[in-house]
């Protein structure tokens, strides 16, 4: 997995990083987030008058541009992060019955569709990852850059945090989500040292366990990457059971997606790339709207840092299995 995309997601071009030789910790100006591909994706579901999914909502970037795309569109927007929901809700009052917003995880998206009489969707998209408010926030755990506690909770109020996942592993079944998850070749030392500090104490903030990281393997970067960043990417996917969700989703699409219907998906390390092209360019039924992954453009990766290591792909649905039928009204 030496190709696995690494990104501090939602980080701005203007963030000031200052680092303290003495006790490693890291100081950013506050983070601001700008919906990544937006053009793209619209472009790709070419919205008309029908359902659509919005199965990551976020700060609502692109459930917006699909509603101003077309004026009978509606969106059914998906979100476990009841902050993302709240600041989301604010932003598209203005569509009003247009859009519905569900606290509801990937695995659950069919389930909730069903429960609201929609059969089938006429396009659906995910942006995945994790938000520059969620980094931003100390509370969330996310970031070494803030000390907070070892949370990484996409949804605060439910499942086991990392700190807890840390104290019910054993050293090699943590190291073995450090190299799954983070595809860090150091797995072992780091692992081992994350668990003594957890023994003596000294695990109690993102900052001790970004300081026992640095133990294990130095605090030199490579390719300008901190070298606590696969760990906490990996930490973060198997707190949320990231690729876990994201499996369910895909499996999903052919039962809510309608024949015609489009699927964009945007991915930020080669993890999810990979389970998007297994769904979207090498199952039956799906035709790839592009050869290979679309990038953002020049401009928008010099503005937005996090749309540097962003790739999208876009399959429509061709394949009719007979487990769809038309959307519903509500």
């Amino acid at each position: 997995m030496n190709d696995l995309q690494l990104a501090l997601p939602g980080l701005a071009e203007s963030t000031e990083w200052v680092w303290s030789d003495s006790n490693e910790e890291a100081h950013v100006t506050e983070l601001s987030h700008a919906t990544v591909m937006k053009a793209e994706v619209v472009e790709a579901l070419a919205p008309r008058a029908g359902v659509y999914v919005d199965a990551t909502l976020g700060r609502g970037g692109h459930t917006e541009a699909i509603l101003e795309a077309h004026d009978a569109a509606r969106v059914i927007a998906f979100d476990r992060d009841p902050a993302a929901i709240d600041a989301s809700a604010e932003r598209l009052r203005r569509f009003g019955e247009r859009v519905t917003i569900v606290r509801a995880e990937f695995s659950r998206i069919a389930e909730e569709l069903a429960a609201r009489k929609i059969g089938v969707v006429d396009g659906l998209c995910a942006d995945l990852g994790v938000s520059s408010p969620q980094l931003d926030d100390a509370a969330r755990g996310m970031s070494f850059r803030r000390e907070g506690p070892i949370d990484m909770r996409m949804d605060p109020d439910r499942g086991e945090t990392a700190l807890e996942l840390i104290e019910r592993t054993s050293d090699d079944e943590l190291a073995d989500i450090v190299f799954r998850y983070g595809d860090e070749r150091r797995s072992r030392r780091i692992a081992r040292s994350i668990r003594r500090a957890l023994h003596d104490g000294e695990l109690q903030t993102t900052l001790d366990l970004r300081r026992a990281i640095v133990r294990a393997v130095g605090p030199a970067r490579v390719g300008g990457v901190d070298p606590a960043t696969r760990t906490f990417q990996a930490l973060r996917i198997a707190v949320n059971r990231e690729m876990e969700e994201l499996d369910a989703l895909l499996a999903a699409l052919p039962a809510i997606v309608a024949p015609g219907g489009v699927v964009a998906v945007i991915s930020f390390h080669s993890l999810e790339d990979r389970a998007a092209k297994r769904a979207l360019h090498q199952s039956p039924g799906w035709e790839p709207l592009w050869k290979k992954p679309r990038l953002a453009s020049d401009e928008e990766a010099a503005a937005n840092a996090r749309a540097r290591s962003a790739k999208l792909r876009a399959a429509r649905r061709v394949q009719d299995d007979g487990r769809a039928t038309p959307a519903e009204d509500e």
